[in-house]
């Protein structure tokens, strides 16, 4: 089972302080992970940057209180950076992989650099996949540019080999970042659209997600399909469609 998400919750921030909390119910994303989750779990979380040890493991210890409190109980969760990082080796032994959120090429090479796609192939438990993590997990992974200077840096690259999961190519938190301007240019309109032609890509709003199941790919909650320049909501919240 795949989830492929723009957002799963487990927290929020009181006074610049990040607080465990349920995780994202919209969409039936929590009952579905409640469904389908084996009791007292292994899960591993593999980072998006390897190297900053504090945010990762910020974020195994805030996971570590949410999901029990969200009724869904686990043994051990460990995060798999830089210190760690044969831990990938053991994989096919875990029952939930979680991808994290964070700069989508930094990611990726990190992935590539512990042979994750490799790993994969034995793994038949649940894969959560957030932000970044969703959107290296397609076959081609469409690197939107995100930080200051990429859009016009000619070495940077926005389309590279991912995990190959899903062939569908995943723009998280539409709601945030839809009418952002990077390097002076509208990051949809003037970046992402002519990026498109020839390409479709589908943008998700927090708390809408990607479900692989059986060979079945399905879309729930509010979404919207970019190809060949033009942009089309394609599911609402609270409704879902099958990809294919």
């Amino acid at each position: 089972m795949v989830y492929l998400s723009s957002y799963i919750g487990g927290s929020y921030k009181q006074d610049g302080i990040r607080i465990p909390a349920l995780l994202s119910s919209e969409n039936g994303l929590l009952e579905s992970l409640r469904k389908n989750w084996k009791g007292e779990a292994r899960v591993l979380i593999v980072s998006a940057d390897p190297d900053n040890i504090e945010r990762n493991d910020s974020i195994c210890k805030i996971f570590t209180e949410a999901f029990p409190i969200s009724g869904l109980s686990i043994k051990e969760m460990t995060i798999c950076d830089q210190r760690n990082k044969k831990i990938v080796e053991k994989i096919p032994t875990y029952d939930v992989l979680i991808l994290s959120g964070g700069h989508v090429p930094t990611q990726n090479k990190f992935f590539r650099r512990i042979k994750l796609k490799e790993y994969l192939t034995d793994f038949s438990g649940i894969l959560i996949g957030i932000s970044a993590g969703s959107m290296n997990s397609a076959k081609i992974v469409y690197a939107q540019p995100e930080l200051s200077g990429e859009s016009i840096d000619p070495g940077y690259k926005r389309f590279f080999p991912g995990l190959g999961l899903t062939k569908f190519m995943i723009l998280p938190h539409y709601q945030n970042i839809k009418d952002d301007i990077l390097d002076g240019k509208r990051l949809f309109e003037d970046i992402t659209y002519p990026d498109s032609y020839g390409r479709e890509f589908f943008a998700l709003v927090d708390g809408s997600y990607i479900q692989i199941e059986n060979g079945i790919t399905k879309l729930f909650g509010e979404a919207y399909r970019i190809k060949d320049g033009k942009l089309e909501q394609i599911c609402k919240k609270d409704s879902h469609i099958v990809l294919e």
